[in-house]
């Protein structure tokens, strides 16, 4: 996939769990989680500018997924600290987000011939559905006009909530 479907899947990943918080009354985290989403969504596609990475390598598995949400967890607890009793509930809520914004990548890039080999280096096989190739516009543009409909269509349903 590209940065839009990227982008696209994001929206599509996070709009169910976008939609709970604002049901709860967490707006505030609802808003900031998508933020984050679309932040990181192609943070694994750095890969391509790091000399001796291979592209869909070590960056496109759950091990990276979750040294990202850790690292965002981190943010979260840092700048939780700053209010009183919210470092755990932001720490926590980083590493979510963090670790959810990689996999909704790897499902991304699942969708192509080429697919992911999302436990290496424990097992190197790789998956793929061969949906579509990396670089079909058409794919691209609807998976992102797809993930902005759904997640207008969350936000205009918690206005009639």
């Amino acid at each position: 996939m590209y940065r839009a479907g990227h982008l696209g899947v994001s929206l599509l990943v996070y709009a169910p769990l976008g939609f709970a918080l604002v049901l709860l009354g967490r707006s505030d985290l609802a808003v900031l989680g998508e933020l984050c989403m679309l932040s990181l969504a192609t943070l694994p596609d750095t890969d391509h500018s790091i000399p001796f990475v291979s592209h869909r390598g070590s960056t496109h598995t759950v091990g990276f997924a979750l040294l990202v949400g850790l690292a965002a967890g981190a943010v979260g607890w840092v700048f939780g600290g700053q209010a009183v009793g919210m470092s755990s509930e932001l720490a926590v809520f980083g590493f979510a987000i963090g670790t959810l914004a990689i996999l909704a990548h790897l499902l991304g890039d699942v969708l192509t011939p080429m697919g992911i080999a999302p436990f290496w280096p424990l097992w190197n096989r790789r998956f793929t559905l061969r949906v579509t190739r990396a670089d079909n516009t058409i794919a691209n543009f609807s998976l992102f006009g797809l993930g902005v409909f759904v997640t207008a269509g969350l936000i205009l349903a918690t206005e009639v909530l």
